[in-house]
C-alpha cells in the first residue's frame, strides 16, 4: 500500500481549512443535497465531501458510510488532493497503490474510486468530492466533467463561507479567520514548549494616502503591502489584515534577531516600493513585537494588546523624530 505524499503548501493548507472552522460540525443541509444528488447522479453506494486534516480525512457530508472519519495515510482522498484534476482508480484490487489497502480488503471494500479536489481561491486544495462503489467501473468523460460542476459547487459554498474569514481585498485572513487559526498555533507551541512573537503592524501615512490620492490608491497599498507579507514571512507564519491599515504576523520558534531581521527587509522593501500615484515615497510602517513562551502562556488578546501598545510607542517616537 502507498500512503499519500505530503503536499508542499501543507501548512498553509492546514492553516485554511482550520480557520473555516468547519472541522467536526454538525450536518448542513447545503453540502448533504450535494452529496445526495452526487449519489443518485452517478448510481454509486457512497458518496462523500471529505476534508483532509493532518491526520485523518473528516466526512462534512456523508452518504452510504456510518463513520465520520478515516485515516489520512490510508485514504485515498490523501492521494486525491496532490491532483489538480479528478483522481480515479476503476478497480482498486488491480492498482498496486491500494490493493492491499485496509479500505479495499476490509469495510467499506472499496473497489471503484473517483475524487475530485475541492480547491479554494487562493490554490489550496482542502480535500475532495469523492464517489465510490463496491464493484469496479469506470467514468466517461461526460461523467467526469459532471464530478468537477460537482465539486465547483461545493467549492462556491466554501467561497461564501469564507467570506467570513477572510478579507476580500487583500485575501489574506481577517480577524475572525486570524484569531481562530492563531488559537491552534498558540496551543502548539505549548503542546511543544516552543516560543512565539506577534507583530502588530500599522502602516504610516495611511489616511493622507487616501485622502490626497484617493481610496483606489489606498487599496493598492495595503494589496502591494499584502504581497510583500506572502513574500517575506516563512511558510508556517500565519498573518492578517486586522482592520484598515492593520496587520499581524505570528512567527512561532524564532528568536528576537531573526524576528527583527524579517521586519527590517520587510519595512525596507515596502519603503522603497515604487509609487504609482506619488513623486516622493511615503510608504513605511511601525510596528510592536510582543513575546510569547510556551512554558509561561497567556492569552492571544494579552499579546495583542501588548504589541498594539509597543507598536504605538514606537510610532510615536518615529513622529517626535520628523
Amino acid at each position: 500500500m502507498d500512503k499519500p505524499a505530503v503536499p508542499l503548501n501543507e501548512q498553509a493548507r492546514l492553516d485554511e481549512l482550520r480557520s473555516l472552522e468547519i472541522l467536526d460540525t454538525q450536518r448542513e443541509p447545503v453540502f448533504d443535497r450535494i452529496t445526495r444528488l452526487a449519489q443518485q447522479f452517478f448510481s454509486v453506494p457512497i458518496c462523500i465531501i471529505s476534508l483532509v486534516d493532518e491526520q485523518r480525512q473528516w466526512f462534512k457530508s456523508c452518504v452510504g458510510l456510518n463513520v465520520s472519519e478515516t485515516a489520512r495515510d490510508i485514504s485515498f482522498c490523501g492521494h486525491a488532493i496532490l491532483q489538480d484534476e479528478p483522481f480515479v482508480i476503476n478497480d482498486a484490487l488491480k492498482d498496486k497503490r491500494f490493493a492491499d489497502n485496509p479500505l479495499v480488503v476490509g469495510e467499506p471494500h472499496i473497489r471503484f474510486y473517483a475524487g475530485c479536489p475541492i480547491i479554494l481561491k487562493s490554490g489550496n486544495c482542502i480535500g475532495t468530492l469523492c464517489i465510490i462503489d463496491y464493484k469496479p467501473r469506470t467514468l466517461s468523460n461526460k461523467n467526469l466533467q459532471a464530478l468537477k460542476d460537482f465539486a465547483a459547487i461545493i467549492e462556491r459554498e466554501f467561497a461564501i463561507l469564507q467570506l467570513a474569514t477572510m478579507d476580500e481585498l487583500t485575501l489574506l485572513p481577517n480577524r475572525r479567520g486570524f484569531t481562530s487559526t492563531a488559537e491552534h498555533y498558540l496551543d502548539l507551541c505549548i503542546r511543544q514548549q516552543l516560543n512565539a512573537k506577534l507583530v502588530f503592524i500599522d502602516l504610516d501615512n495611511f489616511k493622507y494616502i487616501n485622502d490626497n490620492f484617493g481610496h483606489s490608491a489606498g487599496d493598492r497599498v495595503l494589496k502591494e503591502f499584502a504581497s510583500l507579507l506572502k513574500e517575506y514571512c516563512r511558510k508556517a507564519d500565519l498573518y492578517a489584515r486586522l482592520s484598515g491599515d492593520e496587520f499581524v504576523i505570528l512567527f512561532t520558534d524564532l528568536n528576537t534577531s531573526e524576528c527583527e531581521t524579517i521586519m527590517q527587509r520587510l519595512l525596507q522593501s515596502f519603503c522603497n516600493l515604487p509609487s504609482s500615484f506619488t513623486g516622493q515615497s511615503i510608504l513605511s510602517f511601525s510596528y510592536g513585537i510582543a513575546d510569547f513562551s510556551g512554558q509561561q502562556p497567556c492569552s492571544l488578546a494579552k499579546l495583542l494588546a501588548v504589541a498594539d501598545s509597543r507598536m504605538y510607542n514606537a510610532k510615536v517616537q518615529k513622529k517626535a523624530q520628523l
